[in-house]
Parts: structure tokens; sequence; C-alpha cells
């Protein structure tokens, strides 16, 4: 399906690199490394939707980041208006075009259409704990339970979003893997506002 996919998105892969490179010198891919299933870690591709060196500018935005009140204090990563994301970059994330790339990712074996979110390891790392580690079970997915029940809502907490993460490890199976590869689409929809 990854490999159908990739042929069938090419045209679109090859306009979205041309217009990231046209907009800013560096890289057209954001490449990183990140933790699936099994604290297996591999090189994660996405397109690159932030200015180069924006990784390097976590410390200094840390104050902005919008789980800094939750209990979880500092597991999860995430500011609203990242004032590190590019003009298209904006389009390609309101859209997930920025996610095409995983496709690859998914050819290559490390990860699957449907699973959870793979993470990356500084988050990875502070979810080892006790039952928490159950989310590392599933596989890495592109799209999961998570993007189809809080896309577009910004009152998530890090304890739903793992509660979620854990669900889905508990209850994989074909059938709800096709429920939520049919929910994508509408979520998808929705205005991203996390």
């Amino acid at each position: 399906m990854s490999a159908v996919g990739l042929f069938l998105l090419s045209p679109w892969f090859i306009l979205i690199a041309i217009l990231i490179r046209l907009e800013s010198k560096g890289p057209i891919f954001y490449v990183a490394k990140r933790a699936g299933s099994g604290y297996r870690i591999f090189n994660f591709i996405k397109f690159r939707t932030m200015r180069v060196g924006a990784a390097e500018e976590l410390k200094e935005l840390a104050h902005l980041n919008q789980y800094n009140g939750n209990s979880r204090n500092g597991v999860f990563f995430k500011i609203k208006n990242d004032p590190r994301i590019s003009p298209f970059g904006h389009f390609l994330r309101s859209t997930s075009l920025d996610e095409i790339p995983q496709l690859i990712n998914v050819l290559m074996g490390d990860m699957s259409l449907v699973g959870n979110r793979p993470l990356p390891l500084y988050e990875a790392e502070k979810l080892t704990r006790d039952q928490i580690a159950w989310r590392f079970l599933a596989p890495a997915g592109i799209t999961g339970l998570w993007q189809i029940t809080k896309r577009g809502k910004d009152n998530m907490s890090p304890e739903e979003r793992i509660a979620l993460d854990m669900e889905y490890a508990m209850k994989n199976s074909f059938w709800l893997d096709l429920k939520i590869i049919l929910s994508t689409i509408p979520a998808l929809l929705q205005k991203e506002r996390v």
C-alpha cells in the first residue's frame, strides 16, 4: 500500500519538494531519530516545515510549550503558532501533506500506516515507566487513534494523549486499523489547532 501511495502521490511529492526549495535554502526533508515499536530507533522522514536550525531553538522556546501547565510537565513539547514554521510549512501541516514521506518509512518497515505516533527521543525516554511503556508495544504509525480523536481540538492533555496510545496498544486489530484509516480523511478536513 505504501508503494502504491508513493506512486500515486509522486506528482505532489515533486511539487512540494520544489516549493520547499524555492521558499528557503536547506534540506527538503526533515529527518530525525524517533522511537517506534519496542523503542526501536529509526530515521523519521517528513517534508521540512520549519526554518533551518529550528531544533536548536527548543531550549529558548521552552517557556511557550503548551504542555507546561500540565501534571506531566515536560513529557511532550508543542508550541501553538510556532514561530519556527515557514509560511509554506503552515500549509503543509494544516493539510498533513508534510506526512507523505512517511510512506517511505512504511515501505522500509520502520512504521505502519496505522499505529501510535513515533516519538522524538527526548519524549520517549520520559515514557518508560510502569504501564505507560505499553504504548510502545503497538506499531508506530502515520495515523492513529489519537489523530482521529483529537485533531482540531486544542484542549488535549498529556494524560489524554497517553491514554489513547495505551488504548490502541491494548486493542489494536485489523478492524480497528480499518476504522482508523476510514476516519482519517474526515479528521484531516478539521482545522488543526494543536
